[in-house]
């Protein structure tokens, strides 16, 4: 999509960011893609293999092209989350491909790239438990079925009842927002919730779906956050990783205002909040 090389460049541009803290990443290696995705879909999907009916929910046409990328992505989440733990913070520009299943992929996602990143840090030892936080639009159904069983994983998605996917898995928590949600509400029912989550759950390392998809102006969204209201959630994570000392990865997720400078914008903003409140 257009909006993951004009966010790095408006970042340059306005020098929120320098050009030595972006970096690229390599392919993720097999055996970390299979910590969390089965054998016979990675490698169905590596040989482009797939069934016309199991590439139908994906939406995209699969290609190397495609499955080069997606593994990139994972691999950025998990360089993210080793930057994170230097620096407090990391963010991937792209990410945040949180329907995809152990199985199977769908709504535009083929690899987990979150959950592939919690399974490589809980595989290191480098973190004990997990908090996803994940407030794109849309239910981050394939996560939670990921860690369905896994208590070191707390998976908690806010997301609107009535969007996509209609049939929604059970997360570790679910908040299911009604069409037309606003600021004022939104923000109310996260503070209390998230707040609640890190006191019981006492998480050791954050990670945050960003999407956009919230904005009122959003076409595939149904809820009616405001650009300030959107910029105050992310704030809202932010200072709660950073209050208790939790390193935080930040994907950018959905976003899909028929202006693309509503989008590019609202994602510039977590950025800059993110320099702000961290550094």
């Amino acid at each position: 999509m257009e909006k993951y090389e004009l966010i790095p460049a408006q970042l340059l541009h306005e020098g929120t960011l320098g050009a030595d803290e972006l970096f690229e990443p390599q392919p993720m290696s097999e055996s970390a893609i299979l910590r969390v995705h089965t054998l016979d879909y990675w490698q169905r999907m590596r040989d482009l293999q797939l069934t016309s009916r199991e590439v139908r929910p994906i939406g995209f046409p699969l290609s190397a092209a495609l499955v080069e990328r997606e593994i990139t992505i994972a691999q950025g989440t998990l360089d993210a989350a080793h930057y994170a733990m230097q620096f407090g913070v990391a963010m991937n520009v792209a990410g945040g491909t949180h329907h995809a299943f152990a199985d199977r992929g769908e709504g535009f996602c083929l690899l987990n790239d979150q959950a592939l990143a919690a399974a490589a840090l809980l595989h290191e030892g480098a973190a004990k438990r997990i908090l996803i936080v994940d407030l794109d639009v849309h239910q981050g159904n394939g996560t939670a079925a990921i860690f369905a069983n896994e208590s070191r994983v707390f998976t908690f998605s806010m997301h609107g009842k009535d969007n996509y996917p209609y049939h929604k898995e059970t997360s570790d928590l679910d908040i299911a927002l009604a069409a037309g949600t606003d600021d004022e509400a939104y923000l109310t029912l996260l503070k209390e919730h998230l707040s609640a989550i890190v006191h019981d759950f006492q998480p050791d390392f954050m990670f945050y779906q960003a999407g956009v998809d919230v904005l009122k102006t959003d076409k595939l969204g149904k809820l009616a956050l405001s650009m300030e209201g959107c910029k105050a959630r992310d704030a809202l994570v932010m200072r709660l990783a950073k209050a208790i000392s939790s390193p935080l990865v930040i994907c950018m997720g959905g976003g899909y205002s028929p202006d693309i400078k509503m989008i590019l914008e609202a994602h510039c903003n977590t950025y800059r909040l993110a320099k702000d409140i961290f550094f």
